[in-house]
Protein backbone atom coordinates (compact mmCIF):
# COMPACT_ATOMS: atom_id res chain seq x y z
CA UNK A 1 0.00 0.00 0.00
CA UNK A 2 2.98 2.34 0.51
CA UNK A 3 4.87 1.54 -2.71
CA UNK A 4 2.90 3.92 -5.02
CA UNK A 5 3.48 6.79 -2.60
CA UNK A 6 7.19 5.99 -2.40
CA UNK A 7 7.62 5.83 -6.17
CA UNK A 8 5.75 9.10 -6.64
CA UNK A 9 8.20 10.71 -4.23
CA UNK A 10 11.22 9.17 -5.98
CA UNK A 11 10.01 10.21 -9.45
CA UNK A 12 9.43 13.82 -8.37
CA UNK A 13 12.81 14.18 -6.63
CA UNK A 14 15.15 12.09 -8.77
CA UNK A 15 15.60 11.05 -12.37
CA UNK A 16 14.57 7.46 -13.13
CA UNK A 17 16.77 6.81 -16.17
CA UNK A 18 16.11 3.13 -16.82
CA UNK A 19 14.53 -0.03 -15.45
CA UNK A 20 15.92 -3.45 -16.45
CA UNK A 21 13.60 -6.46 -16.17
CA UNK A 22 14.13 -10.13 -16.98
CA UNK A 23 12.03 -12.73 -18.81
CA UNK A 24 11.69 -16.01 -16.85
CA UNK A 25 14.19 -17.74 -19.16
CA UNK A 26 16.69 -14.92 -18.57
CA UNK A 27 16.37 -14.80 -14.78
CA UNK A 28 19.66 -13.86 -13.07
CA UNK A 29 18.70 -16.28 -10.29
CA UNK A 30 17.55 -19.48 -12.07
CA UNK A 31 15.21 -21.68 -10.06
CA UNK A 32 14.50 -18.95 -7.49
CA UNK A 33 11.05 -17.35 -7.35
CA UNK A 34 12.15 -13.74 -7.30
CA UNK A 35 11.29 -10.71 -9.40
CA UNK A 36 14.67 -9.16 -10.17
CA UNK A 37 14.89 -5.53 -11.32
CA UNK A 38 17.82 -3.21 -11.98
CA UNK A 39 16.95 0.44 -11.31
CA UNK A 40 19.06 3.26 -12.71
CA UNK A 41 18.29 6.41 -10.73
CA UNK A 42 20.27 9.69 -10.65
CA UNK A 43 20.25 12.64 -8.28
CA UNK A 44 19.17 14.93 -11.08
CA UNK A 45 16.16 16.85 -12.33
CA UNK A 46 13.35 14.35 -13.00
CA UNK A 47 12.68 13.43 -16.60
CA UNK A 48 9.26 12.61 -17.98
CA UNK A 49 10.40 9.39 -19.70
CA UNK A 50 12.61 6.41 -18.95
CA UNK A 51 14.07 3.44 -20.81
CA UNK A 52 12.40 0.12 -20.07
CA UNK A 53 14.64 -2.84 -20.85
CA UNK A 54 13.61 -6.49 -20.93
CA UNK A 55 16.32 -9.17 -21.07
CA UNK A 56 14.91 -12.06 -23.08
CA UNK A 57 17.98 -14.30 -22.84
CA UNK A 58 20.95 -14.50 -20.51
CA UNK A 59 23.62 -12.43 -22.22
CA UNK A 60 25.46 -10.10 -19.83
CA UNK A 61 27.57 -8.63 -22.65
CA UNK A 62 24.53 -7.22 -24.46
CA UNK A 63 23.27 -5.66 -21.23
CA UNK A 64 26.73 -4.30 -20.41
CA UNK A 65 27.07 -2.65 -23.82
CA UNK A 66 23.61 -1.14 -23.58
CA UNK A 67 24.34 0.26 -20.12
CA UNK A 68 27.61 1.86 -21.28
CA UNK A 69 26.08 3.28 -24.44
CA UNK A 70 25.06 6.94 -24.66
CA UNK A 71 22.09 5.89 -26.76
CA UNK A 72 19.49 3.39 -25.61
CA UNK A 73 17.92 3.22 -29.04
CA UNK A 74 19.99 0.25 -30.21
CA UNK A 75 19.32 -2.99 -28.36
CA UNK A 76 21.26 -6.18 -28.67
CA UNK A 77 19.64 -9.30 -30.03
CA UNK A 78 18.75 -10.44 -26.52
CA UNK A 79 17.19 -7.17 -25.36
CA UNK A 80 13.95 -5.28 -25.84
CA UNK A 81 14.18 -1.53 -25.21
CA UNK A 82 11.22 0.85 -25.00
CA UNK A 83 10.89 4.53 -24.12
CA UNK A 84 8.01 4.99 -21.71
CA UNK A 85 6.34 7.84 -19.87
CA UNK A 86 7.12 7.90 -16.14
CA UNK A 87 3.43 8.39 -15.31
CA UNK A 88 2.42 5.37 -17.41
CA UNK A 89 5.21 3.21 -15.98
CA UNK A 90 4.28 3.96 -12.39
CA UNK A 91 0.60 3.34 -13.13
CA UNK A 92 1.22 0.06 -14.93
CA UNK A 93 4.13 -1.10 -12.75
CA UNK A 94 7.83 -0.77 -13.51
CA UNK A 95 8.31 -4.53 -13.73
CA UNK A 96 5.51 -4.89 -16.30
CA UNK A 97 5.46 -4.08 -20.02
CA UNK A 98 3.21 -1.22 -21.12
CA UNK A 99 -0.39 -2.14 -21.58
CA UNK A 100 -1.30 -2.78 -25.20
CA UNK A 101 -3.85 -0.54 -26.80
CA UNK A 102 -7.41 -1.77 -26.45
CA UNK A 103 -7.12 -2.72 -22.75
CA UNK A 104 -8.93 0.36 -21.49
CA UNK A 105 -12.25 -1.45 -21.06
CA UNK A 106 -13.94 -2.85 -17.95
CA UNK A 107 -11.89 -4.00 -14.97
CA UNK A 108 -12.54 -6.88 -12.59
CA UNK A 109 -13.04 -4.31 -9.81
CA UNK A 110 -16.11 -3.04 -11.65
CA UNK A 111 -17.79 -6.40 -11.01
CA UNK A 112 -16.11 -7.85 -7.89
CA UNK A 113 -14.02 -7.02 -4.85
CA UNK A 114 -10.89 -8.93 -3.87
CA UNK A 115 -9.44 -9.80 -0.44
CA UNK A 116 -6.53 -11.99 0.53
CA UNK A 117 -7.22 -15.34 2.15
CA UNK A 118 -6.89 -15.94 5.89
CA UNK A 119 -3.44 -15.63 7.42
CA UNK A 120 -3.46 -18.01 10.40
CA UNK A 121 -0.05 -17.05 11.74
CA UNK A 122 0.68 -20.73 12.44
CA UNK A 123 -0.77 -23.20 9.93
CA UNK A 124 0.57 -26.26 11.78
CA UNK A 125 -1.51 -25.26 14.81
CA UNK A 126 -4.66 -23.83 13.25
CA UNK A 127 -5.01 -25.83 10.01
CA UNK A 128 -5.86 -29.42 10.92
CA UNK A 129 -6.90 -32.76 9.53
CA UNK A 130 -10.36 -33.87 10.55
CA UNK A 131 -9.00 -36.81 12.54
CA UNK A 132 -6.60 -34.58 14.51
CA UNK A 133 -9.26 -31.96 15.23
CA UNK A 134 -11.66 -34.59 16.54
CA UNK A 135 -8.90 -36.33 18.47
CA UNK A 136 -8.16 -33.07 20.25
CA UNK A 137 -11.83 -32.70 21.15
CA UNK A 138 -12.24 -29.38 19.36
CA UNK A 139 -15.86 -28.32 18.97
CA UNK A 140 -17.43 -28.26 15.50
CA UNK A 141 -18.53 -24.64 15.92
CA UNK A 142 -14.86 -23.63 15.82
CA UNK A 143 -13.93 -25.79 12.83
CA UNK A 144 -14.42 -24.32 9.34
CA UNK A 145 -13.87 -26.22 6.06
CA UNK A 146 -10.82 -24.62 4.46
CA UNK A 147 -8.32 -25.00 1.63
CA UNK A 148 -4.68 -24.17 2.21
CA UNK A 149 -2.43 -25.00 -0.74
CA UNK A 150 -2.90 -24.21 -4.41
CA UNK A 151 -1.55 -27.62 -5.36
CA UNK A 152 -4.40 -29.21 -3.40
CA UNK A 153 -6.74 -27.95 -6.15
CA UNK A 154 -5.80 -29.71 -9.37
CA UNK A 155 -8.67 -28.34 -11.44
CA UNK A 156 -10.66 -25.14 -11.68
CA UNK A 157 -13.31 -26.07 -9.10
CA UNK A 158 -13.33 -26.99 -5.42
CA UNK A 159 -16.12 -29.47 -4.81
CA UNK A 160 -17.21 -31.68 -1.92
CA UNK A 161 -15.41 -34.51 -3.72
CA UNK A 162 -12.23 -32.41 -3.74
CA UNK A 163 -12.38 -32.05 0.04
CA UNK A 164 -13.12 -35.73 0.61
CA UNK A 165 -10.17 -36.63 -1.59
CA UNK A 166 -7.87 -34.41 0.46
CA UNK A 167 -9.13 -35.94 3.69
CA UNK A 168 -8.40 -39.43 2.35
CA UNK A 169 -4.82 -38.29 1.65
CA UNK A 170 -4.43 -37.00 5.19
CA UNK A 171 -4.38 -33.34 4.13
CA UNK A 172 -5.67 -30.63 6.49
CA UNK A 173 -9.16 -29.46 5.56
CA UNK A 174 -10.36 -27.70 8.75
CA UNK A 175 -9.48 -24.26 10.06
CA UNK A 176 -9.48 -24.06 13.85
CA UNK A 177 -11.06 -20.64 14.35
CA UNK A 178 -11.51 -19.62 17.99
CA UNK A 179 -13.34 -16.38 18.67
CA UNK A 180 -12.18 -13.69 21.10
CA UNK A 181 -13.77 -15.00 24.30
CA UNK A 182 -11.55 -15.40 27.39
CA UNK A 183 -9.66 -18.67 27.66
CA UNK A 184 -11.63 -19.87 30.70
CA UNK A 185 -14.90 -19.74 28.73
CA UNK A 186 -13.79 -22.47 26.32
CA UNK A 187 -14.33 -26.18 26.94
CA UNK A 188 -11.59 -28.07 28.73
CA UNK A 189 -10.17 -29.69 25.54
CA UNK A 190 -10.15 -26.30 23.80
CA UNK A 191 -8.35 -24.68 26.75
CA UNK A 192 -5.79 -27.45 26.80
CA UNK A 193 -5.00 -27.03 23.12
CA UNK A 194 -4.73 -23.25 23.37
CA UNK A 195 -2.48 -23.57 26.43
CA UNK A 196 -0.34 -25.96 24.39
CA UNK A 197 -0.08 -23.18 21.77
CA UNK A 198 1.19 -20.78 24.43
CA UNK A 199 3.75 -23.36 25.56
CA UNK A 200 4.94 -23.60 21.94
CA UNK A 201 5.53 -19.84 21.93
CA UNK A 202 2.79 -19.09 19.39
CA UNK A 203 1.42 -16.16 21.37
CA UNK A 204 4.76 -14.38 20.84
CA UNK A 205 4.93 -14.85 17.08
CA UNK A 206 4.77 -11.46 15.29
CA UNK A 207 1.39 -11.84 13.59
CA UNK A 208 -0.33 -13.60 16.50
CA UNK A 209 1.09 -11.20 19.08
CA UNK A 210 -0.75 -8.37 17.30
CA UNK A 211 -4.14 -10.05 17.84
CA UNK A 212 -6.28 -9.66 20.95
CA UNK A 213 -6.33 -12.39 22.13
CA UNK A 214 -3.58 -14.09 20.14
CA UNK A 215 -5.78 -17.05 19.16
CA UNK A 216 -8.67 -15.01 17.72
CA UNK A 217 -8.81 -16.06 14.09
CA UNK A 218 -9.41 -13.79 11.10
CA UNK A 219 -12.79 -14.23 9.43
CA UNK A 220 -13.86 -14.27 5.80
CA UNK A 221 -17.22 -14.76 4.17
CA UNK A 222 -17.15 -17.77 1.87
CA UNK A 223 -16.02 -16.41 -1.53
CA UNK A 224 -17.79 -17.72 -4.66
CA UNK A 225 -14.44 -17.59 -6.51
CA UNK A 226 -10.82 -17.96 -5.52
CA UNK A 227 -7.71 -16.83 -7.31
CA UNK A 228 -4.64 -19.05 -7.01
CA UNK A 229 -1.64 -16.75 -7.18
CA UNK A 230 1.10 -18.68 -5.41
CA UNK A 231 2.92 -21.85 -6.37
CA UNK A 232 4.36 -23.04 -9.65
CA UNK A 233 1.10 -24.04 -11.32
CA UNK A 234 -0.40 -21.45 -13.65
CA UNK A 235 -2.26 -18.67 -11.87
CA UNK A 236 -5.98 -19.20 -12.33
CA UNK A 237 -9.47 -18.52 -11.05
CA UNK A 238 -11.25 -21.32 -9.17
CA UNK A 239 -14.97 -21.75 -8.55
CA UNK A 240 -15.67 -22.49 -4.90
CA UNK A 241 -18.53 -24.98 -5.18
CA UNK A 242 -17.64 -26.60 -1.82
CA UNK A 243 -18.11 -23.35 0.12
CA UNK A 244 -14.73 -23.40 1.85
CA UNK A 245 -12.68 -20.49 3.14
CA UNK A 246 -9.16 -20.10 1.71
CA UNK A 247 -5.91 -19.48 3.52
CA UNK A 248 -3.42 -16.88 2.35
CA UNK A 249 -2.23 -18.87 -0.68
CA UNK A 250 -5.42 -17.71 -2.39
CA UNK A 251 -7.30 -14.48 -2.97
CA UNK A 252 -11.06 -14.24 -2.34
CA UNK A 253 -13.17 -12.84 -5.20
CA UNK A 254 -16.61 -11.51 -4.19
CA UNK A 255 -19.05 -10.52 -6.98
CA UNK A 256 -20.76 -7.16 -6.46
CA UNK A 257 -24.12 -8.79 -7.24
CA UNK A 258 -25.78 -11.67 -5.37
CA UNK A 259 -27.64 -12.78 -8.50
CA UNK A 260 -26.72 -16.47 -9.17
CA UNK A 261 -27.05 -15.85 -12.91
CA UNK A 262 -24.50 -13.04 -12.64
CA UNK A 263 -22.13 -15.41 -10.81
CA UNK A 264 -22.46 -17.96 -13.61
CA UNK A 265 -21.70 -15.38 -16.28
CA UNK A 266 -18.82 -13.87 -14.32
CA UNK A 267 -17.33 -17.33 -13.92
CA UNK A 268 -17.43 -17.83 -17.70
CA UNK A 269 -15.60 -14.53 -18.10
CA UNK A 270 -12.97 -15.26 -15.43
CA UNK A 271 -12.18 -18.73 -16.77
CA UNK A 272 -11.90 -17.54 -20.37
CA UNK A 273 -8.38 -17.88 -21.81
CA UNK A 274 -8.45 -14.25 -23.00
CA UNK A 275 -9.03 -13.05 -19.44
CA UNK A 276 -6.31 -15.29 -18.00
CA UNK A 277 -3.90 -13.98 -20.65
CA UNK A 278 -4.34 -10.47 -19.18
CA UNK A 279 -2.88 -11.46 -15.80
CA UNK A 280 0.67 -10.50 -16.81
CA UNK A 281 -0.54 -6.89 -17.03
CA UNK A 282 -1.28 -6.71 -13.30
CA UNK A 283 0.96 -9.39 -11.79
CA UNK A 284 4.60 -9.71 -10.85
CA UNK A 285 6.51 -12.36 -12.81
CA UNK A 286 8.98 -14.50 -10.92
CA UNK A 287 12.04 -16.48 -11.94
CA UNK A 288 10.19 -19.74 -12.54
CA UNK A 289 7.52 -18.04 -14.68
CA UNK A 290 5.03 -17.91 -11.79
CA UNK A 291 2.87 -14.79 -11.43
CA UNK A 292 1.88 -13.17 -8.14
CA UNK A 293 -1.04 -10.74 -8.10
CA UNK A 294 -1.98 -8.67 -5.05
CA UNK A 295 -5.66 -7.97 -4.22
CA UNK A 296 -5.78 -4.33 -5.44
CA UNK A 297 -3.83 -5.27 -8.57
CA UNK A 298 -6.27 -8.09 -9.36
CA UNK A 299 -9.14 -5.60 -9.15
CA UNK A 300 -7.35 -3.69 -11.95
CA UNK A 301 -7.34 -6.77 -14.21
CA UNK A 302 -8.68 -5.74 -17.65
CA UNK A 303 -11.60 -7.88 -18.78
CA UNK A 304 -11.69 -8.19 -22.58
CA UNK A 305 -14.86 -6.45 -23.89
CA UNK A 306 -15.55 -9.27 -26.36
CA UNK A 307 -15.48 -11.79 -23.50
CA UNK A 308 -17.83 -9.63 -21.43
CA UNK A 309 -20.32 -9.37 -24.28
CA UNK A 310 -19.95 -13.03 -25.21
CA UNK A 311 -20.82 -14.08 -21.66
CA UNK A 312 -23.77 -11.68 -21.54
CA UNK A 313 -22.49 -9.50 -18.69
CA UNK A 314 -22.21 -6.46 -20.94
CA UNK A 315 -24.22 -5.49 -23.99
CA UNK A 316 -23.77 -2.74 -26.56
CA UNK A 317 -26.04 0.26 -25.92
CA UNK A 318 -27.79 2.44 -28.45
CA UNK A 319 -24.73 4.70 -28.77
CA UNK A 320 -22.33 1.81 -29.22
CA UNK A 321 -21.16 1.91 -25.59
CA UNK A 322 -20.91 -1.18 -23.43
CA UNK A 323 -23.35 -1.34 -20.53
CA UNK A 324 -24.33 -3.87 -17.87
CA UNK A 325 -26.70 -6.40 -19.41
CA UNK A 326 -28.18 -7.75 -16.18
Amino acid sequence: MYAPRLWRWISTNYSIDAVVTFAPEASPFPGVDTNALILMIRNATPCGTFYWVRCNRQDPEDLKQLTLSDSRGTAGTTLEVLTREISEGLSTGLSRPPRPTGTGGPLLGDFATVKRGIATGANDFFFLTRSRAHGLGLLEEFLIPAIGRTRDVTGDEITAETMLGLESLGRPTLLFAPDGRPLDEFSSPMRSYLEYGVAMGLSEKPLLRSRRPWYKMETRQVPPFLFAYLGRRSARFIRNVAGVVPLSGFLCVYPRSNDPEFWDRLWLALSDSETVAMLHLVGKSYGSGAIKVEPRALERLPLPPDVMTKTGILSEGSKGQLQLAL
